[in-house]
């Protein structure tokens, strides 16, 4: 029989309302299927839908199984911060001051409080490096509408997800693509150009995820994860900066990415919308 569960959505990397990236999270998933997540997941409609459970693995604080319209991914960004907030909000109980553990398929997640906002360590890439194969790069020139000398860069940053990242000359060239999703089909695909200096963001970031049954994300944690060790192992970014993303769809994300010692990390406002139950 279904019951009621606690629910939140909050809206994650702004601190502005329905400015940012929306996500739901159930925080008592324990018990449910796996099609009843996937069935709840289609049902918000939003980039991803998460499921707060009890850890397997004792260095944890809270598992979270993480779903979009279109299957389950083993790691996301702004899942993580939203998930992280909401099982503190929650009255979670982590076991370190001032940090959580989060669990997920790719293994355990550092999120860890940066001022007033949370930030999580960025992953190490599963895949990096230039994207070699032409098909895939051709595919990628046509899905984005752009000519080839237009494409400065395309490399792997897949730390879960299976992002493939492609480099425009500025931001203006980002913020004026329209793609062909059909065209785009099977790619994970994020757009990254720099904002002329003197502006509030360094980058300007869009992320396209077709197949997941959201054409356009928001503002993507994952993807600048990767981006970030990719730009900064590039010397295209310093230690600290601010990306946007979420223009293009009237939204105003802001991720800060601050590189300290070996570790880079992914931080952002996390903003409480909703909070009440759902029947599951």
């Amino acid at each position: 029989m279904p019951e009621l569960r606690r629910f939140v959505q909050v809206d994650v990397f702004t601190a502005t309302p329905l400015k940012g990236n929306a996500l739901a999270v159930v925080v008592d998933g324990a018990g449910l299927a796996d099609e009843q997540m996937a069935e709840f997941a289609r049902w918000t409609h939003l980039s991803e839908t998460t499921f707060l459970l009890p850890p397997t693995d004792p260095a944890a604080d809270y598992r979270v199984r993480i779903f979009t319209p279109g299957g389950e991914l083993p790691f996301a960004g702004h899942p993580t911060l939203g998930s992280a907030h909401a099982f503190l909000a929650s009255g979670g109980d982590a076991k370190r001051p001032g940090e959580v553990v989060q669990q997920c398929a790719i293994g355990l997640v550092r999120v860890k409080r940066d001022g007033a906002r949370l930030a999580f360590a960025a992953p190490p890439l599963q895949r990096s490096g230039p994207v070699d194969d032409a098909a895939l790069r051709a595919q990628a020139i046509a899905s984005l509408r752009i000519a080839p000398e237009a494409l400065l860069d395309l490399a792997w940053v897949d730390n879960g997800p299976g992002w493939m990242a492609a480099r425009l000359a500025d931001a203006a060239s980002v913020l004026a693509l329209r793609p062909d999703f059909v065209a785009m089909q099977g790619l994970k695909l994020g757009v990254v150009g720099a904002h002329p200096a003197g502006n509030e963001c360094q980058f300007e970031v869009r992320a396209f995820v077709p197949d997941l049954g959201i054409p356009e994300d928001p503002v993507t944690g994952s993807l600048n994860a990767g981006l970030a060790l990719w730009l900064q192992q590039r010397g295209l970014a310093g230690d600290s900066y601010v990306a946007a993303q979420g223009a293009a769809l009237g939204r105003a994300g802001r991720v800060h990415v601050r590189r300290d010692g070996e570790a880079t990390w992914i931080g952002g406002d996390v903003t409480p919308l909703i909070h009440g139950q759902v029947r599951l």
